[in-house]
């Protein structure tokens, strides 16, 4: 009985942190849960289980709640800047996406560089002013700067253009009020296609840079 006891302390706590991690998609209207909260809360029941096993109901319950209100509290940090950003760039033609605890704003080559080209162009600097402002407010992020070519030309050539893309996305942000310390830049070159370079429409898709947002560790 003691034991069964304990575990429904568990299961109580885990749905009332499943209730508090749901929110609203903003492109569909409909409620989800953040696959950051539902690592938080997995994080919580076994944190419970645990506490369950080795001090009874109420270790059970504060086990729980630390792991929980952690994972939770990550989970809701970065559902808000997502929202934030969604709504910012919406109508930009920059893609927002979201896997786990990582944000990720893809920029296409046709509305950030000119061709061959690191000098940003200048409709894109509004667009990059709304992202920064965004970064800047929400400052437990770490942030990656990914430059991406198509195949056409040397890999010399590419890689050296990735670099200087990344750099001058990374460089922009940091004019914008985020901490040069949170911002890493990368070159990838040609060697991360997300689609076919035998195409034009492939390679355009090729030509990107992608800032990632992930929590700070």
């Amino acid at each position: 009985m003691a034991q069964r006891f304990k575990f429904a302390t568990v299961a109580a706590l885990a749905a009332a942190l499943a209730a508090s991690a749901c929110t609203t998609n903003p492109q569909t209207g409909q409620q989800e849960m953040s696959k950051t909260a539902m690592y938080g809360l997995g994080a919580a029941a076994t944190c419970g289980i645990v506490g369950a096993l080795t001090h009874g109901g109420k270790g059970a319950r504060n086990a729980a709640l630390g792991c929980g209100v952690v994972g939770a509290g990550v989970g809701a940090y970065m559902d808000h800047q997502e929202k934030l950003l969604r709504e910012k760039l919406a109508g930009s033609q920059v893609q927002v996406s979201r896997d786990g605890d990582q944000i990720k704003l893809v920029m296409p080559d046709n509305i950030t560089f000119a061709l061959n080209s690191a000098e940003l162009r200048p409709d894109v600097r509004k667009t990059l002013d709304d992202v920064g402002r965004v970064l800047a407010q929400y400052t437990d992020t770490s942030i990656t700067v990914a430059g991406h070519t198509d195949s056409t030309g040397t890999l010399q050539l590419n890689q050296a253009l990735s670099e200087r893309r990344a750099a001058s996305v990374g460089n922009y942000l940091q004019g914008q009020g985020v901490a040069a310390a949170r911002i890493r830049t990368v070159g990838f070159g040609p060697n991360q296609p997300v689609a076919s370079n035998t195409t034009a429409e492939g390679r355009a898709k090729n030509r990107r840079v992608e800032i990632n947002i992930t929590p700070k560790t």
